[in-house]
Formats: C-alpha cells, structure tokens, sequence
C-alpha cells in the first residue's frame, strides 16, 4: 500500500502524454458566403442586390448551431410509420426536429418556389447562391426545397390547378403535416416519375390512370423511388388512354381525407440520409391531369430542368464544402517542419482543387443566369439553358465525387473520421450525378438537343466564342469540338466524351471572360491543353499556384 501511495502524484499518464497539438480548430463560426468566386458571379448574373442576405444566410450556416442540425438530421434518420396504434394506415414519415429547423430556414430565405413570385431581375440568381451557401451545411434537406421550386413552371401547364397552389408553393412559410392543402400556409411538392421495371425509361411505367365523370382520375400502380413522401403535393406520370400522362397527386384530398398513398419502405441508401426516400403504392388514388392527356413527360421535363440546374448547383456546393474543409485543415497543419499549405506539392493540390470549385459554381451561375433571363422571354438564353442545363449537370455532377474524394485525403486519417464532417460530404457526393437523370441519360440528351433543338447549339456557339482570342488554347479546344459536332452514326458511343469537351469548352470560356488571368491560364493549360495528370495536384509548372489559391475559401489568412 505504500508503494502504491508513494507513486500516485507521478502516475497520471493522461498529463504526461495526452497533450493536443498540430491539430486545426473546427471549421465553425464563419461566414460561408465569404467566397470570392461566388459573389463576383452573383454580382455578374444580375443578383448583387442579394449580397447582404447571403452573407447573413452565409453566417448562419458556418455557425455552431447549424452544423450541429446537419449533423442530427443524418444521425437521426427519418423513420417510417405505416400504421397507427389502432392498425389503420397512416403512411407518415417522422423526422429529427434538426430537419425540420433546416427547413424552415431554407423556406423562409426563400429557396424553395419563392423566387417565381419575385419579379426583381435577378431572382433566381439570388436563389441558385443561397441554395449554394445553404446547402454546404446539409445538402439533403434540399431534396424537397428544390422540388418545390421545381414543380412551379410545370405546374403552369393546367391553369387553374397553378391559380389553386402555386401561391402557396412560392410561399416562405414552412409549415410541415398532412392537412387540406388549401388550409396550410405553405406547400411542398414532390414528383413520382421511375418504376421498378423501367427506372429512366418511363414510357415503360405501368402505373395506369382512368378517368372519372367529374373530371378527376385514379392512380394504381407502384412507383421505385419518390423522394420527400410527407411533401403536399406530387406530379406523377400514369398510362392514360391516350398514353403516359403527368397528373397531379395531393397526400390530402380537398375534402381533408387522406389521398391513397401507401409508403411500402424507405430507402436505405448510401448518403443522403436525412431525405427520406420511399416507395409509394397508388391504389384509387385520386390525381388531377396537368398538360395534354399523353404529353406527360413534355409536361414533367419543365420539372426535371430545374431540378437538374438544383445538381449543378448542389455538386458546385458540395465541391466547395470540402475544399474549404481541406484548405482550412493544411493552414493550420503542420508537417516536416512546415505548414501543408507552404509545402509545394500540397500547394498544387489545394490550387487544382481551386480550380475545378471555381469552373464549377461560375458555371452553375451562369446557368442560373439564363434561368432567371430566360423566364423574362429571352429567347437566346431560353436555347443556351436547353443545352448548358444537361452539359452542366452532366460534368459538374461527374467531377464532384474525385474532388471530394481528394478534399478528404488532405486532411489524412482525420478527414475518415465522422467527426471530421468529411465522410457525409464524400457519401453524399455520388448523388447528383445519378438523380434527374444519370451520365449516359445526360450524354444522350445532349445529342437530342443537338440534333433536334439546332437553336440551342448557336446559342451555345455564341457563349463559348464570346472568349474568342482570349487564349490560343481555348480556341483551338473549341475548333477541336467543333469537328465533332458533326453527329455520325457511332455518336452514341462517344457521347461522353463529346458532353466533357463541350463542358470544359464552356467553362474555359466563362474563365477567360471573368476570371483573373492566372486563373483562366491554369485552367487552360491543364484542361484544355491537356498538361497535367489524371489525379488532382498535377498542375503544370509555371502555374501561378498562389493567385489560384488566394480565391479559395480558408486557404489564407
């Protein structure tokens, strides 16, 4: 015993040995908006009105509070109940009180169908950046915000289904529950489009719609993956009469009685955990037709257009989520007697990363652009949309996952850690790049265009040369893609390949134009001129790898 009470004041390993060094502080408490790139391009695209609410929008997704909702709404999955105490279907979908404090955030900043009842130039701009800043803190809350925003130019395909509820899908007011729709003072929306035995090829739905005398139809068949299943409202394509229809399906009837809309099980899915995810079973559910009998998916596309500008802008965010993470983590990290960001080949990493973060949200800007000029009756921006929409969320969504992935490394062992933030960013990555359409789909609708729609080539034409003599790189990238325009039979096969060079094309041309010109030059040399490595950090020498750096979000300071 005195041997033992003799050594008690010298055997406290934890104060000799468990001192915390060389470790970055948590990325908490700044303002998310604080982003170079993003606010020239907000300013560029006709929203600079907007800077003061983003940045307040900014402050309060780097704060302590919404990281901590992010993270209780992925941890606290969704959970399905079919039934209630007394065996009667119910079909609800219960959620963290984290989801829903993100939702009423996205809401009320108007993210969701707010911005088409703005008339202010501009507002869908100032949408798409706050969608952006919001989003870096959760992405999938999202889901439902940007469907809603989505569902409003199709919607206006039935006139008096519009006048009934789009004042309530443009509303700011988050207000969650299955009631008559009329008596809430906000909507959410939703779509049913792919089924089990078809997925992407919805003409091969078997869902069926039959008409009824009072100008209603019935829904029966089974749909493999609607997201967001406790939203009001969803548009869903049925076979009718007169082929495959869009139709409009409420959870809640007028009347106050529940729609059937049966939850068969929630997905379990590798990100995007707190979205739930479902498999719903119509049977006599009752459904309004929207658009002309047998046109549902020209009716439905206005829908999937803008949620698929919601990928590009969602992949730009999550890409510039990480970077931020892994620029904040080399500046305060130390390695070999030197911070990583002085060390030279970390330097050509968090700059080609810069790079690929920079093309990609001045590209998704630049969409939400032409979104917001071409609803005031451009026409030119109408046809530029057309294609840049589907070359965009081809390649923005592509690129996502290897940046993420690369982000993550530079922080080690630690950006594997959960507590890291880091593996939600690198889970959700994938996730646009399937949604509204997967690569292959994308790849083949630029080849419609292309071949159907030669209207949005000239405009797409007009954009890219708008840099001509800007950089012998970029123009003779350009003359290269022009020579494969020409659409031969195995155009198909190298459909891919001919979206990446439009893609690249394109943001070469949005960099020369708007971009510091060490910025544009490094782009142009390693993705254009084809210098550089498959990996990230293998940009050329002579890259001026501090102007890069310099626009990235936390790399200095």
């Amino acid at each position: 015993m005195t041997a033992i009470a003799d050594a008690a004041p010298h055997s406290n390993p934890a104060a000799r040995t468990h001192e915390v060094t060389n470790q970055a502080p948590p990325l908490v408490g700044h303002d998310v908006a604080d982003d170079v790139v993003l606010l020239e391009g907000v300013r560029r695209e006709g929203a600079g009105w907007y800077a003061g609410d983003l940045h307040r929008l900014g402050r309060l997704a780097g704060s302590e509070q919404v990281q901590r909702w992010a993270e209780e709404a992925n941890r606290y999955e969704p959970v399905l109940r079919t039934h209630d105490r007394y065996g009667n279907r119910v079909d609800e979908v219960d959620f963290h009180p984290s989801y829903h404090a993100l939702m009423e955030v996205a809401l009320a900043e108007g993210l969701a169908g707010a911005p088409w009842a703005d008339d202010r130039p501009g507002a869908h701009v100032a949408r798409a950046a706050g969608f952006m800043v919001w989003s870096t803190a959760e992405a999938g809350h999202g889901c439902p915000v940007s469907m809603t925003y989505a569902v409003v130019p199709a919607l206006r395909a039935a006139p008096e289904l519009a006048a009934v509820y789009e004042p309530l899908l443009t509303s700011r007011v988050y207000d969650p529950g299955l009631r008559a729709p009329a008596g809430k003072r906000g909507l959410l929306a939703g779509m049913g489009m792919t089924e089990k035995q078809g997925g992407t090829d919805v003409r091969a739905n078997t869902t069926t719609a039959t008409g009824q005398p009072d100008g209603t139809w019935r829904l029966r068949g089974h749909k493999w993956f609607t997201s967001a299943p406790m939203n009001d409202l969803f548009l869903v394509l049925a076979q009718a009469p007169a082929g495959l229809s869009c139709f409009l399906v409420p959870r809640v009837l007028p009347d106050g009685s529940r729609n059937t809309f049966r939850i068969q099980r929630l997905k379990d899915k590798l990100g995007n955990r707190s979205n739930a995810s479902s498999e719903p079973e119509f049977d006599d559910t009752v459904g309004w037709l929207v658009g002309p009998e047998g046109q549902g998916v020209r009716t439905i596309i206005e829908m999937v257009t803008m949620t698929r500008l919601d990928c590009i802008l969602g992949s730009a965010a999550g890409t510039r989520a990480a970077l931020a993470q892994a620029a904040h983590h080399v500046r305060h990290r130390s390695v070999f007697g030197a911070r990583l960001i002085d060390q030279p080949l970390m330097r050509n990493v968090i700059a080609d990363l810069g790079l690929e973060s920079e093309a990609a949200t001045t590209l998704a800007l630049r969409v939400a652009g032409a979104v917001d000029r071409a609803r005031r009756g451009d026409a030119q921006e109408q046809a530029f949309l057309r294609l840049a929409t589907a070359v965009g969320k081809y390649w923005v969504c592509k690129r996502q996952p290897a940046a993420v992935a690369e982000a993550l490394e530079c922080l080690g062992g630690n950006g594997y850690d959960e507590a890291s933030g880091m593996p939600r960013l690198y889970r959700e990555a994938p996730l646009n790049g399937i949604w509204e359409g997967s690569g292959n789909v994308n790849a083949l609708d630029v080849l419609r265009a292309l071949t159907r729609e030669p209207d949005s080539l000239e405009a797409f034409r007009a954009e890219v040369e708008a840099a001509a003599g800007g950089d012998a790189r970029l123009d003779e990238a350009w003359r290269q893609v022009r020579g494969e325009l020409v659409l031969t039979e195995d155009a198909p096969l190298r459909a891919r390949r001919l979206v990446e060079r439009l893609a690249l094309v394109l943001q070469g041309s949005l960099l020369v134009r708007h971009a510091p010109a060490p910025v544009a030059d490094a782009f142009c040399a390693s993705r254009l001129a084809g210098d550089r490595g498959l990996a990230f950090g293998t940009l050329p020498a002579g890259t001026d790898l501090a102007a890069v750096i310099g626009r990235v979000p936390g790399a200095t300071g």
